[in-house]
């Protein structure tokens, strides 16, 4: 069974830091895209981040503003989301989502992305 799991989330003031890592298991996804989006209470989903199969490409959400950096361990089938100056509107539940094609660039298009992990929930206090 193919799992994508988050983990790093919390609760954090504004200003502040976190990291998100999201662990694969039942495959590896060494030569698939792979991204984050979140979701706020009663929000769509949101494209955050994405990253190519070897690392090479990366594209961000328009509120990321330099602000959030994604990265990739396919050694260790992990993907990950350095968050800093965090604000209270990037509050909501990141998602991890990775493609089932071998080596094709997906970026922001949610349809592409045929695994999906739980989700972790980031908080952020005025």
């Amino acid at each position: 069974q193919v799992q994508l799991v988050e983990s790093g989330g919390g609760l954090v003031q504004a200003g502040g830091s976190l990291s998100l890592s999201c662990t694969a298991s039942g495959r590896t996804f060494g030569d698939n895209a792979m991204g984050w989006f979140r979701q706020a209470p009663g929000k769509e989903r949101d494209f955050v981040a994405a990253i190519s199969w070897n690392g090479g490409s990366t594209s961000y959400g328009s509120f990321v503003q330099g602000r959030f950096t994604i990265s990739r361990d396919n050694a260790k089938n992990t993907l990950s989301l350095q968050m800093r100056n965090l604000r209270p509107e990037d509050s909501g539940v990141y998602v991890c989502a990775a493609d089932s094609f071998v080596r094709r660039w997906v970026g922001s298009d949610q349809n592409k992305y045929s695994h999906w992990g739980q989700g972790t929930q980031v908080t952020v206090s005025s």
